[in-house]
């Protein structure tokens, strides 16, 4: 038996949990890896409780978090706690995901340290580095300094391939989040959460957080959704609001006392996937819920000007409404009141952009034979 190879995977927020967490499972379930996985601590209780839902347990907590954290407090706790990881625990690959600050400074770290990176959901771009902030410099600056690219579309690909990287070195894999997706799916029931909701009362998810739209944005987002509800009293509109006190404030503040409005702490992942199964259509700033939304053929309202994620506007799952109070609430209401054209959102041929749930087990046949060319051998044989 040759030595195994030695892997760590990195992550800091609960979206990089959710997205790693199968790629982690089918990782540790090979035999020709040997796998840790390094949690920065960059969120702490949904970052753990996201894990938890998996059954993955992190080898390593830096629990660099602390309140009011600055982006300079994170990039430099985790720049020195995953290279002192690493220099007391060499590894063949790192392996890092998305956008967030983790990753650059993982991606930077393992660089420093002529250790390989993986960079899972590379090639994604908006083109604009300060939409969304920081993610999108983040992301341009990881790919800059990685070795393995797993982009999860064909467009993301040929953004890395435009930008020079090698052929050779970029692989299309879809995206991980579609796998944790079916994965939580196939394993959830009904909530307490939805329980306590009217069956037949059409409910309604938004989320917002963007570092771009704190402040007169999120005011306008929270203007329409407040407009709409005053339109269609029947609807119920849920609201998980962030721990950040920035967007949560402005939030409460502005629907405070509005009719049919469920404000809840952030939503654990199967409750979260559950409401979204449910909802009639979802208005949101995130990026994986897009990708989300379309494999549950869901309408979404895309509360940003720009997307890195044009695949769900191209294929018609997602509709870029921007923070425009006027816009969003067009679009809202002609879902609302145009049942074909919110049906036509689960027209299969609209497709499956982001993946079929298979990106973990392509990710870990792609490094295998990545092993196997440097070495020339099969790894694990």
């Amino acid at each position: 038996m040759t030595e195994k190879i030695k892997i760590a995977c990195v992550v800091g927020t609960r979206p990089e949990a959710i997205k790693m967490a199968p790629l982690v499972l089918a990782l540790k379930g090979d035999p020709a890896f040997e796998t840790s996985l390094l949690a920065s601590g960059q969120h702490t209780d949904m970052l753990f409780q996201a894990l938890d839902h998996f059954g993955v347990e992190a080898d390593v907590n830096l629990d660099i978090m602390k309140d009011s954290q600055t982006l300079d407090h994170i990039t430099t706790a985790v720049l020195g706690g995953v290279g002192r990881f690493l220099d007391s625990n060499p590894q063949d690959l790192l392996l890092v995901h998305g956008d967030t600050t983790t990753t650059l400074a993982s991606a930077l770290a393992g660089f420093y340290r002529k250790t390989p990176v993986g960079h899972v959901e590379a090639g994604l771009r908006s083109r604009d580095l300060t939409r969304p902030f920081p993610e999108e410099a983040n992301r341009v600056l990881t790919d800059r300094i990685s070795t393995l690219y797993f982009a999860p579309t064909p467009l993301s690909a040929e953004n890395l391939w435009a930008e020079g990287v090698g052929k050779p070195r970029v692989f299309v894999t879809g995206n991980t989040v579609i796998d944790a997706l079916f994965w939580t799916l196939a394993r959830i029931g009904e909530t307490d959460l939805l329980r306590g909701m009217p069956a037949r009362q059409p409910l309604v998810l938004m989320t917002a957080h963007r570092r771009e739209s704190w402040g007169k944005p999120l005011e306008e987002i929270c203007a329409a959704a407040r407009s709409i509800l005053e339109k269609h009293p029947e609807l119920r509109l849920l609201v998980p609001l962030h721990k950040n006190p920035a967007p949560r404030n402005t939030i409460m503040d502005a629907l405070r006392g509005c009719a049919n409005v469920v404000f809840t702490e952030p939503l654990g992942y199967p409750e979260f996937v559950a409401v979204m199964n449910r909802s009639l259509f979802i208005m949101s700033d995130s990026g994986g819920v897009q990708e989300e939304a379309s494999a549950l053929k869901k309408p979404v309202l895309i509360l940003r000007e720009l997307s890195e994620r044009p695949e769900a506007i191209e294929t018609g799952t997602g509709v870029l409404v921007g923070t425009d109070r006027n816009r969003i609430e067009r679009e809202a209401l002609r879902l609302l009141e145009d049942e074909s054209y919110r049906r036509s959102f689960a027209d299969a041929d609209r497709g499956a952009p982001f993946g079929d749930g298979n990106a973990s087990a392509r990710i870990v046949n792609i490094v295998k034979n990545y092993f196997a060319e440097q070495s020339g051998r099969v790894p694990g044989s």
